[in-house]
């Protein structure tokens, strides 16, 4: 009896210095995060600030530039701005801007419905994104006068999948409204919570879905879709995360919304 007693009593002893020592390491592992938290944020507090303003001023110039190099290269016009193009050639009266501009309005109620409540930051976003079809009006009126080869066709390509790249990427971390066509998919992964490169992944393969859909039942033939599209589609994602890692390491980004 008193030996069974000697046992429970050893085996007691045991049971409480595991736990003991679990919540000891618990507490280590806790200060240990702690700290690299804190000389996570301390490292980033040393970067170079840029203000969000600029930055998403820069944003709205080259995407919309972007936009039109990839489609005066005759390679295929960007995913984003490809259900917008699709429905300026089956009614070319309203010009590729005003589409966009009702192609964003309809991102931004889409996600709206979404968070099942008035976000006016979403607002503030289309206001940014009418700056965006603005700006693809006024790059069509002179981006014609560029010279046409085919080895300047890659040039326009490239030139445009890289402006658009960086745009994202810099848009998603400006810390101010962005345009609707690259809001939706960041938030949509927000509220998903899926990786936002899987989500713009899928965005850009339904936009173009429905884009090659609309001028091939509307126009008899598929219309600005190419083999840039196709690549710029199933590789962007990708592409925009490699540039957002490399900014985070260069500068960080405030802006009259930062908290």
């Amino acid at each position: 009896m008193i030996s069974a007693d000697k046992t429970i009593s050893t085996n007691k002893l045991i049971t409480t210095d595991r736990m003991a020592g679990k919540e000891k390491n618990s507490r280590r592992n806790k200060l240990t995060d702690g700290k690299a938290e804190r000389v996570k944020a301390t490292a980033t507090e040393a970067l170079p600030v840029v203000r969000g303003e600029l930055a998403l001023l820069i944003v709205l110039v080259i995407n919309s530039l972007g936009v039109v190099l990839m489609l005066y290269s005759g390679s295929g016009i960007s995913a984003i701005s490809s259900v917008p193009y699709a429905f300026s050639e089956v009614f070319s009266k309203v010009s590729l801007g005003v589409w966009t501009d009702i192609f964003q309005t309809i991102l931004v109620l889409s996600l709206m419905i979404l968070r099942k409540k008035f976000v006016p930051q979403y607002l503030l976003s289309f206001i940014v994104g009418a700056g965006f079809g603005t700006g693809i009006d006024i790059h069509e009126t002179w981006v014609h006068t560029l010279p046409v080869t085919l080895p300047l066709r890659f040039v326009y390509f490239f030139a445009g999948y890289l402006l658009i790249s960086t745009g994202i990427a810099l848009s998603n971390r400006c810390k101010m409204p962005i345009i609707p066509t690259d809001l939706f998919p960041r938030e949509l992964a927000d509220i998903t919570k899926a990786a936002y490169s899987r989500i713009k992944i899928s965005y850009d393969v339904i936009c173009l879905s429905v884009t090659a859909l609309l001028t091939f039942v509307c126009l008899g033939q598929i219309r600005g879709l190419g083999i840039g599209t196709v690549l710029a589609a199933f590789t962007m994602g990708k592409v925009i995360g490699k540039i957002g890692e490399e900014m985070d390491k260069k500068v960080r980004f405030v802006s009259i919304f930062s908290k």
